[in-house]
């Protein structure tokens, strides 16, 4: 038996609910139509996006979902998102660590 934590997260955007699993691993688009990153994880009101090695935190109020993207509206102030991503990290990522190969 398999036991999934409440996987369909709702978060309310603008009045209206939005499933946490629609959210995530998905293109985000900046307002010129520029890949961001993608889309990994809702943090409190954030959405944590990862590009390249950096992880970004955008406030969930500067969203907006697509059919096939996410797009962020606006500019990205990125000193803030970059600090938002940092505190999202610190918390809550954590990199594998395999140990040295035998030979």
């Amino acid at each position: 038996m398999l036991f999934l934590k409440d996987k369909n997260k709702k978060i309310v955007k603008d009045g209206e609910e939005i499933s946490e699993d629609g959210l995530l691993c998905r293109f985000v688009l900046d307002g010129q139509g520029r890949k961001v990153g993608e889309s990994i994880a809702v943090y409190k009101d954030l959405l944590i996006i990862k590009t390249g090695k950096d992880f970004l935190g955008v406030p969930m109020k500067h969203i907006d979902v697509d059919i096939s993207h996410i797009l962020v509206k606006g500019l990205i102030d990125h000193t803030k998102a970059l600090e938002l991503g940092k505190g999202w990290q610190k918390e809550n990522y954590k990199e594998i660590k395999y140990p040295p190969e035998e030979p």
